[in-house]
C-alpha cells in the first residue's frame, strides 16, 4: 500500500507541473463559449506584450506547435523560436526543446496549425 501512495502522489506532482512544469496550465479551450471567463483577455494580454509582427504569427498559428490543445499566451508570453529560419512560437520551455529536437515536424505541424486557422477551424 505504501508503493501505491508513493506513486499515486508523484503522478499528482507530474499532473501539477503541466507543460514543461515551468508554468502553469490551464484547460485547452476549444472555443470561445468553452473559454473560461477571462481566459481570452488574459490570452489577449499576453499576446500583447509581443511586438506587432511577432503578435500577427502568433495569431495566425493559434495553438502550441507542441501541446496542441494549449493557446500561445495562455502560459504567459509565448515563445519565439528560430527553426530553420522559420519564426515559430511555444507556450513553455518544455516545448521549446521538444520543438527543436524535430524541426521538419515542427515545421509541419506550424503549417498544419495556420492551415487549420485559415480554415477557421477551432483547432
Amino acid at each position: 500500500m505504501r508503493v501505491f501512495g508513493a506513486f499515486a502522489v508523484g503522478v499528482m506532482v507530474a499532473l501539477a507541473a503541466g507543460c514543461g512544469g515551468e508554468r502553469p496550465s490551464e484547460p485547452p479551450a476549444t472555443g470561445a463559449a468553452a473559454a473560461p471567463r477571462g481566459a481570452k483577455d488574459e490570452v489577449t494580454q499576453e499576446r500583447a506584450k509581443l511586438s506587432p509582427e511577432d503578435r500577427a504569427l502568433v495569431d495566425a498559428q493559434e495553438w502550441c506547435v507542441v501541446s496542441t490543445d494549449e493557446r500561445l499566451g495562455a502560459m504567459g508570453p509565448p515563445l519565439k523560436l528560430d527553426i530553420k529560419g522559420q519564426p515559430v512560437f511555444v507556450c513553455c520551455k518544455g516545448c521549446k526543446r521538444k520543438a527543436e529536437a524535430d524541426p521538419d515536424k515542427t515545421l509541419k505541424t506550424v503549417a498544419d496549425l495556420k492551415a487549420k486557422k485559415a480554415a477557421g477551424s477551432p483547432q
